[in-house]
């Protein structure tokens, strides 16, 4: 089993209130900074947002915050002032249990858009998880596990890194996603503390950095969520501010555990056979590696030549080329789990019955995309489209 290095200074829980039908199933997290931390948040580039999304992005980033309560099965988006309210109570009964000021805590919500919170049952919910708040690694799963919706499996991941003059910091961090995917956040959650002391601006720069490799590099169906937040505490429980280099260790740390996160997502998609990778380099800017490597991620016909086994690499090169970056096809090379498909604008000879085994038989796949025009690349992934996924998302609300 894979070492948890939990940051100092927090304590976690996780309950079921009632939110799910299912006794055994925990639908409420809570985590409390028993330092004041510093808080940076990225959210959802949805226009239609939820209510907790709007009270963090009205918060964060800042300093002095010491909770944050989350819940899952019902989204709270598109519910109104009544679900603007329900989200700053929320936050209030959070802040009221770690001893903090009303506005010194923040909410995440998830699971069906549209329904309100039955308030009776949160409130109950963020009491009994405040009695249950502990520092220990089954307390820190049982809080990841809180936010879970259609999620088969906890998604965490930690980090402990050493300072130049010895100190020694932790980062540890959980989501939540399977389905709604795709980048500029997505129908997902995501929490990440830190020992260290950041300040605001640094913490909100080193998390959009981190995010922009990770979360908005995966895609699922293409659908971007009303809920998606991520947020890094910061509570300087083991440090103060780091210098320099000890800053770019924090960096690294931070955007190891995003991508970790970020890969376990679409690697726990709804009813998904493959997960795959796929690489865009050569390009002009990263930014037009990333849209042809989304276009060819979130293209429906190469996801199911993929469930299907079917080496089709027409529909990835045709994907590429609806991108809206300009390229020289005869200057275009694809690799598919290491074979050789396509070169110089021209199909290249292959064993079809050897690559469909290596996908058949692989649950991992892998796109090599190589354009010469220049010296960006991405890394971006994705997953396959099955019959299961249609029929998960067909009768997700009845």
């Amino acid at each position: 089993m894979t070492k948890v290095f939990l940051p100092q200074g927090y304590r976690f829980a996780g309950v079921h209130c009632g939110l799910k039908s299912e006794p055994n199933l925990l639908d409420l997290s809570l985590v409390v900074s028993d330092f004041p931390a510093t808080v940076a948040g990225v959210y959802t580039r949805n226009l239609v947002c939820g209510a907790a999304v709007q009270v963090d992005r009205s918060r964060t980033p800042g300093t002095g915050f010491k909770a944050m309560v989350a819940n899952s099965k019902v989204a709270n988006d598109c519910t109104g002032e009544q679900g603007y309210r329900d989200a700053l109570e929320m936050t209030k009964l959070a802040a009221h249990y770690a001893g903090a000021e009303p506005d010194k805590a923040l909410v995440m919500s998830t699971g069906v858009i549209g329904v309100t919170l039955p308030m009776d049952k949160v409130r109950a919910g963020i009491a009994d998880a405040a009695g249950q708040l502990a520092s220990d690694e089954e307390s820190f799963m049982r809080a990841a596990r809180g936010i879970m919706t259609t999620d088969t499996v906890e998604k965490t991941a930690s980090r402990q890194i050493t300072f130049q003059d010895g100190t020694v910091i932790s980062l540890a961090g959980f989501c939540k996603g399977a389905a709604m995917i795709a980048p500029n956040m997505r129908t997902m959650l995501a929490m990440i503390m830190t020992d260290a002391a950041l300040a605001p601006e640094t913490a909100q720069q080193l998390l959009n950095e981190a995010v922009e490799e990770s979360f908005n590099c995966i895609s699922v169906d293409g659908h971007t969520s009303p809920s998606d937040t991520v947020l890094l505490f910061a509570n300087g429980a083991a440090s103060s501010e780091p210098q320099s280099k000890d800053c770019e260790k924090c960096a690294d740390a931070l955007r190891e555990i995003c991508i970790e996160l970020a890969i376990k997502i679409p690697s726990d998609g709804e009813g998904v056979s493959h997960l795959i990778a796929i690489d865009v380099q050569g390009c002009r800017t990263r930014e037009d590696a990333k849209k042809i490597a989304r276009q060819v991620a979130e293209d429906v016909l190469v996801k199911t030549a993929i469930y299907g086994a079917d080496p089709n690499w027409g529909r990835i090169v045709s994907a590429m080329g609806s991108a809206g970056v300009q390229f020289d096809l005869m200057k275009v090379s694809l690799q598919l789990n290491g074979f050789d498909l396509f070169q110089n604008g021209e199909p290249l000879p292959f064993d079809k019955s050897m690559v469909a085994d290596s996908i058949r038989k692989n649950r991992d796949t892998h796109f090599l995309l190589t354009l010469q025009e220049g010296d960006a690349a991405i890394r971006f992934w994705t997953t396959d489209l099955t019959t299961e996924y249609v029929r998960l998302n067909s009768d997700y609300t009845t």
